[in-house]
């Protein structure tokens, strides 16, 4: 029997950036400020209309492991473990995250004050500090516009890395179900179901 395939969307090739930003950044480390769309947008969405729409339908990485997962098969397609799910697990590594991410704020100020060096690596899983020299070229701007840089595509490739692993392991986006965004923007959304109930 025939069926429609259903149409795809602009919004449903937003992978395609995801993919671009990790290669971009491996070239010249100052497309990592791309990055902050994905920090500000789930936010703002949030907050203007209440609900999880970017989780559901623009998170370019989550489709990217959609696509790894499902349908090149790289996912065990298992479910994720139920104290992945807890809010003790969720809340605490949004909180672990939020700490190590005003840590590189930290870092990144102490440079523009001129304090501290630029350092050219990329941290990865907050612990590997890898080699990361080739991809600056020099700015007209402090350098603390590079150490952000650096530091904000460390935290980028981070979730991603920890993203492929829940892949493999679990279901294609099982990284979804921990991720500090869609945590913070599931907060957002409550409180304000909650403030429009009183």
């Amino acid at each position: 029997m025939y069926t429609m395939n259903k149409e795809k969307k602009w919004y449903d090739y937003l992978w395609i950036f995801s993919l671009s930003y990790l290669i971009l950044g491996f070239f010249n480390i100052f497309f990592a400020w791309l990055g902050l769309l994905c920090f500000f947008i789930p936010l703002i969405i949030a907050i203007a209309k209440g609900n999880k729409g970017y989780c559901n339908k623009y998170c370019g990485r989550g489709q990217l492991f959609s696509l790894i997962g499902g349908r090149f098969g790289l996912s065990r397609k298992k479910d994720i473990p139920e104290w992945m799910k807890s809010g003790w697990f969720r809340y605490g590594f949004l909180i672990f995250f939020f700490i190590m991410f005003f840590q590189m704020l930290w870092n990144t100020y102490l440079v523009f004050a001129g304090t501290k060096d630029l350092n050219m690596t990329v941290t990865l899983l907050w612990t590997f500090r890898l080699p990361w020299h080739w991809a600056y070229h020099g700015t007209l701007f402090s350098d603390g516009t590079a150490q952000f840089a650096f530091g904000f595509y460390s935290v980028m490739l981070t979730s991603t890395v920890l993203g492929f692993v829940t892949m493999i392991l679990f279901k294609p986006r099982s990284w979804c179900v921990y991720c500090p965004m869609g945590t913070m923007t599931q907060l957002i959304c409550k409180a304000e179901h909650a403030g429009s109930r009183r």
